[in-house]
Parts: structure tokens; sequence; C-alpha cells
């Protein structure tokens, strides 16, 4: 008995645009997605700069901020997964961050 299986092709982000409102990966196969910038709480309170600070990890994988520790995943993307931050984890850093920046 022959079984169907499913050709998966892994995504793997070749750049990324972040605006005020969006965050857009472009993938090396021509592909792009935009999803709201709402969904990353971490990036919508960082500023324009630290926005602009960020690397592709994985292999094309997984992008990173450094400057607000920030990880997300090219498959969560692709699934429209916002944050999975707990509000307390991301209380404590914004609360963190407010000393920070005083």
């Amino acid at each position: 008995m022959d079984s169907l299986q499913t050709e998966r092709i892994a995504a793997r982000a070749a750049d990324i645009v972040v605006t005020d409102d969006s965050l857009t990966v472009n993938f090396v196969d021509g592909r792009s997605i935009s999803v709201p910038l709402a969904w990353y709480p971490r990036l919508v309170h960082g500023t324009r700069r630290e926005r602009a600070n960020w690397r592709i990890i994985g292999n094309g994988e997984g992008l990173h901020w450094p400057d607000l520790d920030e990880d997300l995943s090219v498959e969560g993307l692709l699934l429209g997964r916002p944050s999975g931050e707990s509000q307390r984890s991301f209380q404590r850093w914004l609360n963190a961050r407010g000393r920070r920046h005083e």
C-alpha cells in the first residue's frame, strides 16, 4: 500500500522589514509574510533603533533582536502565532527596561 507523504519545504528568512505597525519577513524562495507588530510586545516597546538591530539565526529559521531579548521562529510566523510570552514575564522585562532607560 502506498502512503502519501507531504513534502515539507523549510522556509528560510532572507531579510526583514520592521515598521511601527508591522513585521515583514522576506524568504529565500521569494515569498513574504507580514504580521502585525502588536503580536510582539517587546518589538512594540522597542525604539526604531532597537527594532532595526536584528539578525537572522539558525540558517534562516529564526530572528533575533539582541537589544530587546526577542527571538521569533519562522515556523511560528508562518503558523500565525503571536508572542507566547506570559504577561508576568513581559511585565518583568518592561519594568527592568524602565529602570535601564531612566
